[in-house]
């Protein structure tokens, strides 16, 4: 098994990869790194256990959704209710999404406890 160094919302991390996965290992380290970093520069969640667990979310819920909301869009599911600074809500839809973003993170608070760590 081959060992690749890689950097996820700038903090380095080995990975173990079977031969011949390294494209592949390295299109799934850009898009986790991509969707923890949209969700730490929209300014609302600092953990980085949290923005991590919001991420997962998000790239589960679109594997499940056979992907048919488009990648560049999955985390901004993920930002708290009012999204990205200077976000138009767009009505109904904004309001759902605000509720079950916050519902979200009530469970992951209960989650995470009180020292909030995942593990």
């Amino acid at each position: 098994m081959k060992q690749l160094e890689v950097q996820i919302m700038g903090q380095s991390y080995l990975l173990g990869c079977p031969e011949g996965g390294e494209a592949r290992l390295l299109e799934a380290v850009e898009r986790v790194d991509t969707a923890m970093c949209k969700i730490r520069d929209a300014g609302k969640v600092r953990a980085r256990e949290r923005i991590a667990v919001l991420a997962a979310l998000n790239l589960a819920f679109d594997l499940a959704d056979g992907g048919r909301q488009a990648p560049a869009q999955a985390p901004e599911r993920a930002l708290p209710p009012g999204g990205p600074a200077g976000a138009a809500p767009d009505g109904a839809h904004a309001a759902s999404s605000d509720l079950l973003l916050s519902s979200l993170l009530e469970r992951l608070d209960v989650a995470l406890g009180e020292d909030g760590r995942l593990l």
